[in-house]
This record gives C-alpha cells, structure tokens and sequence, in this order.
C-alpha cells in the first residue's frame, strides 16, 4: 500500500456524511482497487458518549461498523478518482457524483475490544469483490496495535 495523506477536505469532497455523523479524520494510505487505511480520533465530547456510558464511555459497536463502513466508501471514491480507468477485469464504475452507497449485509461480525475517548481507531479495508453497484469489503478496526473490531461488508450504491 502506498503512503499517502488525504486530509479532512478531501474527505469531505468525496464523502456526503458530515458532522456529528462523519467518522473518519484521516486517510494514510490508498492502493487503489486493493486497500485503504484510514482512522477516526476518538473524543469525549461526541454526541453518542452523553448516553453510552456516561460513567464509562463506550463508543457503540454500529458506530465502529459505521466507521469501517464509511472507510470503505471513501476507498471507491478515491480509487475511482486516482485510478479510473484501472478497475478491476476493467470494470466499468457508474458516476458516483451525488450517489449513495448503502449497507446491503454484514458477515462475520467480530467485536475484540472496547473503543473509549483517546483512543485512535485505525481502518484497514480490502476489496474482496467488485461489481458495477455491488461492492464487497473486509474490514478491521484496530486501537494501538489491537483489533476492536471485524466484519466483512456488502454495500449497494444507489
């Protein structure tokens, strides 16, 4: 994988997400077709740790799956912009301006470890199937060096 930053802006230009709902700070390495790393800062004054524990926060596991999800997103989208016309099998993508892709099934869902304020939660995603609308991921979470969570993901652009 090769090293690279994407910043927030650039997130945000291939992203539709936005605040309080967009969960990922950073890209540190595209390879475009085959792998993204990403990660998301985890901070005490986000909106979902008021009720998920307030006494000891947890960042919820749909929110960690979210992430993973959302690092999976911005994997096509930068792909697609930094290598268009090398697509697997020479795949032909629709035109992703103004679409959405959304969750279409979750396998093997694993949770390792509990996502707390302070913590960075580091995104590896791995192409593992690519179709014109149907997407499929495996993905990791990992907080220094440790795996929280798991899962391969199936998205559907719409």
């Amino acid at each position: 994988m090769s090293p690279c930053q994407y910043d927030i802006s650039t997130i945000l230009s291939v992203m539709p997400h936005r605040y309080p709902f967009l969960l990922l700070d950073r890209v540190t390495s595209l390879e475009p077709w085959v792998s993204i790393s990403a990660y998301k800062n985890v901070t005490f004054n986000e909106p979902h740790f008021q009720g998920h524990f307030p006494a000891r926060p947890v960042m919820p596991g749909v929110l960690i799956v979210e992430a993973m999800g959302q690092a999976a997103a911005a994997f096509i989208a930068l792909s697609q912009k930094q290598a268009p016309g090398r697509t697997p099998d020479g795949l032909q993508l629709p035109e992703l301006e103004g679409r959405v892709a959304f969750f279409a099934a979750f396998d093997k869902v694993k949770f390792r470890r509990q996502v707390i304020p302070g913590d960075r939660l580091d995104m590896e995603v791995r192409l593992v199937r690519l179709g014109s609308r149907i997407w499929k991921v495996s993905a990791s979470a990992t907080v220094d060096g440790q795996k929280a969570a798991e899962a391969e993901m199936t998205a559907a652009l719409s």
